[in-house]
């Protein structure tokens, strides 16, 4: 499975990425990452490839229109990178923009691009990681939404994020499960209304 991991500095895509290739890794498949492109620090746009296979991946670069999904925490940025999502890929975004230009592009025109997708799933990351404790836990809603096309369970995951997030704590593990599940049962839900 491909994924472009897309985003702007600031919002863990490296985290995002983290949680989906560890538990990748505990199910005993391969993963190839690439170094995160763009700017990292706050604002800047960031990209990133992610690659997981049942047998050695020799390459840490996605073809353009090899992306089985992009996963973007900004809807703009999901945009940015169509041109790699294969034919019958997903793209999965959240809805809420990082306005940082002062130019900042008509949201709903760019949410109704994403919504014409025939594979496309628009998530409140924001609204929702809110709702679990932490705006913070933005990326962890999409893992979430992700989770049910990753090659991968679910309790994987949810044990890799129990594991990652156990040095900050208990609550800090609550708000990230609850992201998690709220992230999943978003892409559920519209998911059964496509």
């Amino acid at each position: 499975m491909d994924i472009v991991l897309a985003g702007v500095g600031g919002q863990g895509v490296l985290s995002l990425a983290g949680i989906i290739a560890h538990s990748a890794m505990k199910e005993g498949l391969h993963v190839k990452q690439s170094e995160v492109h763009g700017m990292s620090q706050r604002g800047g746009a960031v990209m990133a490839h992610l690659r997981i296979a049942e047998t050695p991946i020799h390459s840490d670069v996605i073809g353009r229109g090899d992306a089985d999904m992009i996963l973007a925490l900004e809807p703009v940025e999901s945009l940015r990178y169509l041109d790699y999502l294969a034919k019958e890929g997903t793209v999965i975004s959240n809805t809420a923009p990082v306005v940082n230009i002062p130019d900042y592009p008509d949201l709903e025109a760019f949410l109704d691009r994403i919504r014409a997708l025939p594979h496309a799933v628009l998530v409140d990351a924001e609204r929702l990681a809110r709702a679990a404790g932490s705006p913070r836990a933005a990326n962890m809603v999409l893992v979430g939404a992700a989770s049910h096309l990753l090659p991968m369970s679910l309790e994987t995951i949810r044990q890799t994020v129990e594991e990652l997030f156990s040095a900050k704590g208990a609550e800090m593990v609550r708000v990230n499960l609850e992201a998690l599940r709220s992230g999943r049962e978003t892409f559920e839900q519209a998911s059964a209304r496509r």
